[in-house]
């Protein structure tokens, strides 16, 4: 049973991530970006913006609770402003046709777009890194430290897999690009923005509880 409630740190971060990051919608990005470049180059971009998002993520993770001391803002706040800017991301994404983190244009005079913009904000963005911090102060508030490591432990592996899709995603985008088309992309990132809402809404409802008890 306890295990079972380790893993659902592991299952709901991998979802919440993979829904937050939408690898799909970073197939247009990746692509533009790196048009002309060599099949080798292009395999060292996707590789870098994967370490780059999953170090951004991690950091995010491990620092997150130092962040909100230093603030003075309690874990309630924290979720339901988090809450309500994935709600709001999801919102998007469902009726606006955004995508979430989405990234700036940028004029391609460079060779090197791993990091800026497709590691950040492309694939970790305010809405993603909003999502990891809130990940953080769940496994803060749990009682027993051994419980707390392997919480955390579950959450970085939930990270590592997130971002690893992504590259999964880039890595093979032209042939994922053809398979799926303009039409299946959009209801794949209708379907996230959905479900965006949903976690953003919990998120919500979960930091009402912790606020209400003075956490």
């Amino acid at each position: 049973m306890l295990e079972a409630i380790h893993f659902q740190y592991f299952l709901g971060g991998l979802i919440s991530l993979i829904t937050i990051t939408n690898p799909p919608s970073k197939i247009p990005l990746f692509i533009s970006l790196t048009q002309g470049m060599s099949e080798e180059r292009r395999r060292q971009q996707a590789k870098w913006a994967w370490i780059y998002a999953a170090a951004i993520m991690l950091v995010s993770l491990a620092g997150g609770n130092v962040l909100l001391a230093f603030f003075g803002i309690s874990y309630g706040a924290m979720r339901i402003a988090g809450g309500l800017v994935v709600a709001a991301i999801g919102y998007q994404m469902l009726f606006g046709g955004n995508s979430p983190n989405k990234a700036p244009i940028v004029r391609r005079d460079r060779d090197d777009y791993a990091f800026f913009p497709i590691a950040m904000p492309g694939i970790a963005g305010p809405g993603t890194i909003a999502v990891v911090i809130g990940f953080s102060t769940e496994i803060a508030e749990l009682t027993d430290y051994i419980d707390m490591a392997i919480a955390f432990a579950w959450t970085v592996l939930a990270i590592l897999a997130a971002s690893g899709a992504s590259w999964f995603v880039m890595r093979y985008s032209d042939v994922i690009s053809s398979r799926l088309g303009p039409s299946g992309t959009l209801v794949l990132g209708k379907l996230m923005g959905f479900l965006l809402i949903c976690i953003g809404v919990q998120f919500v409802g979960s930091g009402i509880r912790t606020f209400m008890s003075g956490s």
